[in-house]
């Protein structure tokens, strides 16, 4: 009885050290968390209203125009941006993204992916790991991997303008990137969303056709000038967006994961605590019925 006792002491104790972990790490990501997500909410409007706009300017454009961002060539060879975390104790928050990114590799282009015809661009080195393991075939482009650590708007800018060098040069023919969009604290969303080329009237959904407009534009220089320059910076914000959500979404899912981590062994800390009490009820009882029948032996 006495070594249950001790067993059931070191397993309360241990539960307490990890407690205080989870709750360190909660409130670790609920500090980074605020700041992430003032950067994703600010960013967000600005971004959305560059997508408007490209839109309504595509919906309105001549569709023999020669766009080189919006070229539509047959997708033989493909980038895909895998953005996940550095560091895991985030719930599913990695193996959503990684799952989005399997349907990719395994279904739209499997066959891309079978011929080695497939980069991907590891943001985070819980994809880059995976990736590494279990498609050794595909090219890797693990240079990413840090980014989250220091988030900064040239290392973005620096990525963005990579992929669309390739692009404009004809090295790939589709960029797919695959986020997190972040919701709220408790909820993310892993999305695939077409980097390049940019989405053409023909792709947009009905309510998106429904709320652009028909507009005489006036371009000053002229359209495929203004264009050159507008749609670079649109995709920069863009770019800049995903990077943004997802490192809110990693925050949020951590801090959710933890929280939840310490509720837990808060549950079990009083599961622990009622069989230490009935064990040590037991040993007391079991040493009086000892002491008891020890007398009575002695006045018999």
């Amino acid at each position: 009885m006495g070594a249950n006792l001790k067993e059931v002491r070191e397993r309360i104790s241990s539960v307490i050290n990890t407690q205080k972990t989870t709750h360190a790490m909660k409130l670790v990501a609920a500090s980074k968390l605020r700041r992430a997500q003032i950067a994703i909410t600010q960013l967000r409007p600005y971004s959305n209203k560059l997508d408007h706009i490209l839109e309504n300017i595509l919906s309105n454009t001549d569709p023999d125009a020669n766009l080189n961002y919006s070229e539509w060539r047959e997708p033989e060879n493909i980038v895909i941006v895998l953005m996940t975390s550095d560091r895991g104790l985030a719930g599913a928050f990695n193996s959503n993204l990684i799952k989005k990114a399997v349907t990719l590799l395994e279904g739209k282009y499997k066959k891309q992916a079978e011929e080695g015809s497939v980069e991907v661009v590891a943001i985070g080195k819980k994809g880059g790991d995976y990736i590494r393991k279990h498609y050794p075939h595909l090219k890797l482009i693990d240079d990413y991997e840090g980014l989250f650590h220091d988030v900064k708007y040239q290392d973005i800018n620096h990525l963005s303008q990579f992929l669309i060098d390739r692009f404009l040069n004809k090295e790939v023919d589709r960029i797919e990137v695959v986020y997190s969009y972040f919701r709220n604290a408790v909820m993310q969303e892993a999305i695939i969303e077409r980097f390049l080329p940019v989405i053409e009237y023909a792709d947009l959904t009905n309510y998106q056709r429904e709320h652009s407009f028909l507009a005489d534009y006036i371009f000053e220089p002229d359209k495929n000038k203004v264009l050159e320059e507008l749609i670079p910076t649109i995709l920069h914000t863009k770019f800049q967006k995903f990077i943004l959500d997802t490192n809110a979404s990693e925050h949020g899912a951590r801090m959710t994961a933890m929280d939840q981590a310490t509720e837990n062994a808060n549950e079990l800390l009083h599961e622990l605590r009622i069989s230490f009490n009935k064990a040590r009820q037991e040993a007391i009882t079991n040493e009086i019925s000892e002491i008891v029948g020890g007398v009575a032996a002695l006045q018999g």
